[in-house]
């Protein structure tokens, strides 16, 4: 399908070539590059972070906002500093860790099984109803019997990364290729392709965006889930430095572990969209078209 749609598109390019090759070239370098419609939104979606930290400084500055539950972001920043870059690194290293193991664990296991099931309806009556209550079961639950069974060491902290991982990536798969328009599965049977063919030529290319969707909520909830896991029994990891500020009465360390997280799953999370966009970018939605007119 994607072969199918970029040799369409290069057609349509050679296509509008003009005759002079000269003045042909200033028109395909603006088609190639088309000027970003959303440019300004999106400065302005990187800056209202940063405005909403300006306010909070200055309300707590004023007194507005009492310090010792709500800490100026000029103090988490001092709080940050002072432990130092090779102490908070090895925390931030810790959790990193954890949840690439737990989140590829999970995403893994998740697209086997999910594929199985979106391929196999008897497979998926036979799991889904054990599938939908684990998922039921809070993150907190887990712990006590992943410590009985894995002990306090690595194995449980990843475990529970990876079930928070493995299920809204589990319904994605089966919802992605449950949700395949009827007429390509048809066109491929037409075409005699084998079930092989038809699964990676016509079902995997038409569920990816449900899939790529489900994999961005799995690794959201794979950060919550590490929280959750070093909570329990960690000397390392942003979770511990949650525990560690709570048990010492430290807003400014609870607030620093907050924002570090939210800034580690905010990257994480644009990996995944850049990985996303490069794999589909042979999709001709109508947001595509609403762009390209809005550029031109």
């Amino acid at each position: 399908m994607s072969r199918t749609v970029r040799q369409i598109s290069i057609a349509a390019d050679d296509s509008l070539a003009l005759p002079n090759r000269g003045s042909a070239e200033p028109v395909r370098r603006a088609l190639a590059r088309p000027r970003d419609p959303l440019r300004h939104w999106r400065i302005a979606g990187l800056a209202l972070p940063f405005g909403f930290l300006a306010v909070v400084e200055v309300l707590v500055r004023l007194s507005v906002l009492p310090e010792h539950l709500v800490p100026a972001p000029s103090a988490i920043a001092q709080t940050l500093w002072e432990l130092g870059g090779v102490r908070l690194g090895r925390h931030i290293g810790a959790s990193c860790v954890r949840v690439l193991a737990g989140f590829g664990l999970g995403a893994a296991l998740a697209l086997l099984l999910g594929a199985a099931m979106g391929l196999s309806r008897r497979l998926d009556a036979l799991l889904d109803p054990a599938f939908q209550a684990l998922r039921a079961i809070p993150s907190l639950a887990w712990v006590p019997i992943l410590l009985l069974w894995m002990g306090i060491d690595e194995a449980p902290k990843i475990t529970l990364i990876a079930i928070g991982a493995f299920f809204p990536v589990q319904l994605s798969v089966v919802a992605g290729i449950r949700d395949v328009d009827r007429k390509l599965i048809e066109l491929g049977e037409v075409n005699r392709l084998d079930q092989r063919a038809l699964f990676t030529r016509i079902l995997l290319p038409a569920s990816l965006p449900q899939i790529f969707t489900g994999l961005r909520t799995g690794l959201s909830l794979a950060w919550m889930f590490m929280v959750a896991a070093e909570l329990i029994a960690a000397t390392r990891g942003l979770g511990y430095l949650l525990s560690d500020g709570r048990e010492t009465g430290r807003p400014d360390l609870v607030f620093g572990a907050i924002l570090l997280l939210a800034l580690l799953g905010k990257l994480s999370d644009s990996v995944l969209k850049a990985i996303e966009a490069h794999t589909l970018s042979w999709r001709d939605t109508a947001t595509d078209q609403r762009s390209s007119r809005s550029a031109r």
